[in-house]
């Protein structure tokens, strides 16, 4: 199939999408907030009063749900090198976290307490290409946990996305050696074929 008829059937599928219809209707930015709030209703992991790390927020779905989450008493800090609109109560920082000036504003942000979720939807510009995307992914599942391991709190929860390939299980390995419990989640919002799964962790060893 052409470049240009697999565009065509992507764009298709998502005018289409149950999930893109329904986040329309319901005012979210992306239907990914459909995957969030699915595993959210099974562990309940996002709480009110809870303080809320969003890595790689943009357009900033995550944080729509996660401030309604929270609430009043809650905070939510979205993070992203692209920008992204403002959503009320959420405090967002463009830039990259792995740069230290960018790391040191995010822990300004929580005001030097430790968080109680972080969460990471972050991908690479994806070229079609498995042997090029995965490892890019991968990478940025890596530094998502360093950072979770660094900010969160003893009973903390992480959730990641991370696509199944080279080095998915090696990841998996690496979560399980710094956190007590770790599950792997496919919402139904995850398109079938979609090689994506959701890491969920908690309670630092």
């Amino acid at each position: 199939m052409t470049k240009k008829g697999s565009s065509d059937r992507w764009m298709n599928e998502h005018l289409n999408d149950e999930y893109v219809k329904r986040a329309q209707k319901e005012g979210y930015r992306s239907r990914a907030v459909y995957k969030l709030t699915e595993i959210n209703d099974k562990d309940k992991f996002i709480k009110s009063g809870n303080v809320v790390l969003d890595l790689g927020a943009a357009p900033g779905g995550w944080s729509q749900v996660a401030i309604k989450m929270v609430g009043r008493k809650g905070q939510v800090i979205a993070s992203d090198i692209l920008n992204i609109k403002p959503i009320d109560g959420v405090d967002f920082l463009r830039g990259d976290f792995t740069k230290i000036e960018v790391y040191e504003a995010l822990l300004a942000l929580t005001k030097g307490k430790k968080v109680d979720i972080v969460l990471s939807d972050m991908a690479p510009n994806m070229s079609g290409q498995l042997s090029v995307d995965i490892p890019k992914s991968m990478y940025l599942c890596e530094l998502a946990l360093d950072l979770a391991i660094k900010t969160l709190t003893p009973q903390g929860y992480f959730f990641v996305k991370v696509f199944q390939g080279v080095g998915f299980d090696e990841y998996v390995k690496a979560a399980r050696v710094a956190f007590n419990k770790v599950v792997i989640r496919k919402p139904k919002a995850s398109r079938a074929r979609s090689k994506e799964v959701y890491l969920l962790a908690n309670s630092l060893k």
